[in-house]
């Protein structure tokens, strides 16, 4: 069997897709169903020349990738829910600082310790809100480990053009299912590099000035340039600020340097679309039962399609509404109380359409769980 061909966990391939894109720094604590992340960054970052740290906890974690990140190295850490929770305010941190960093985020039962060992997505709508104040986010997810690789990277190059936090939602079924992976020769994906400034070491550099495309280079904290790094509302140079005028233009760059890129940022995949009238809307491991579900009724003449999103935030609203125009009716499937429904319902022209097949007693949704809702909705005529 070819090197590039792995027989491996969906954590794993999560490992293998970050250490593709360049990662060289992983700061983590231990939890299920992520564990497996560290374990073998562990192993594999010294081997390459990285550096692996294990910190005292998750909170410690997500300070530590943001500062390696401000010295000019690639990051990433990775829990899970309880361990979400506690970077939330370093998160809200890196979003102000426009700090580049991955965090994997592998979703189990909720709130609190919930269900460790059992699969989940309800950290759809933290993800998105768990950090205070008006601020963007970009929120990635797969459905298989092929996927799981390519998203990682995808995850990696959005941090670094959007000088931004990104969020990898997988959840324990695609984290601890095994599958093939084959992993592409060294250039067969594009990798983003670090923006560096060209400024040099005696002129002054202006931190969060952006260019005309929108990027903002920057410089490795303690090398050349001087300047202040803060989560209070700041000018160009870093420095805090309150003046109303300046706030503004902070909040305002912050969220449309990624609102304003939805298109660029959004990933998704068509099953079955092309003459389906009742259109599933899922991802992650949710996804692999609705697609299955959607192929074998189609085999039976049913017109099902399935729109899978890997794209989770910021919302992809307008394809959500473009794919759904004719449909009879949309069946949303999640493993939570209807996060991403409710997004769904706010994109669609006819919100009255849209229904959810869900499960969350730490159990995966079955293509029978998904018939069952269906069978009602097409009962009622609809």
């Amino acid at each position: 069997m070819s090197e590039n061909i792995k027989f491996v966990q969906g954590n794993e391939a999560c490992v293998e897709g970050a250490l593709y894109a360049g990662l060289n720094f992983f700061a983590g604590y231990p939890i299920t169903p992520s564990t497996e992340i560290a374990e073998q960054l562990s192993r594999r970052l010294p081997e390459s020349g990285g550096k692996y740290i294990q910190m005292e906890d998750e909170i410690a974690s997500m300070c530590a990738i943001i500062g390696a990140s401000l010295t000019g190295h690639k990051v990433m850490t990775a829990t899970s829910g309880p361990g979400f929770s506690l970077k939330q305010e370093a998160i809200g941190y890196a979003c102000m600082t426009e700090i580049p960093c991955v965090i994997v985020d592998v979703q189990r039962g909720g709130p609190s310790t919930g269900n460790p060992t059992h699969v989940s997505q309800g950290d759809i709508n933290q993800a998105r809100w768990g950090t205070h104040g008006d601020h963007a986010i970009i929120a990635l997810t797969a459905s298989n480990h092929q996927d799981v690789f390519s998203i990682t990277v995808d995850a990696f190059n959005f941090a670094e053009t959007y000088r931004s936090p990104v969020i990898l939602l997988f959840d324990e079924a695609i984290g601890h299912m095994r599958e093939k992976l084959e992993i592409p020769e060294y250039g067969e994906l594009p990798i983003v590099d670090r923006l560096r400034t060209s400024l040099g070491k005696d002129v002054d550099y202006h931190p969060y000035l952006p260019r005309e495309d929108g990027r903002l280079p920057m410089s490795d904290f303690g090398a050349h340039h001087r300047y202040n790094v803060t989560g209070l509302f700041h000018d160009m140079w870093g420095f805090p600020s309150n003046n109303p005028k300046t706030v503004k233009q902070l909040l305002r760059h912050l969220v449309d340097k990624i609102d304003n890129n939805v298109q660029a940022l959004t990933r998704y995949k068509e099953h079955y679309l092309e003459d389906a009238e009742y259109i599933l809307i899922s991802y992650g491991s949710s996804a692999r039962s609705a697609i299955h579900l959607a192929a074998r009724r189609r085999a039976r003449g049913e017109k099902i399609g399935v729109l899978e999103l890997q794209t989770i935030w910021p919302f992809p609203a307008a394809l959500v509404r473009e794919k759904c125009t004719w449909a009879k009716a949309i069946l949303v499937v999640e493993m939570n109380m209807g996060q991403i429904m409710t997004q769904v319902k706010a994109a669609v022209e006819t919100p009255e359409l849209v229904f959810l097949a869900n499960r969350f007693d730490g159990e995966l949704i079955t293509p029978d769980d998904i018939k069952r809702i269906l069978r009602v909705i097409q009962g009622r005529g609809v």
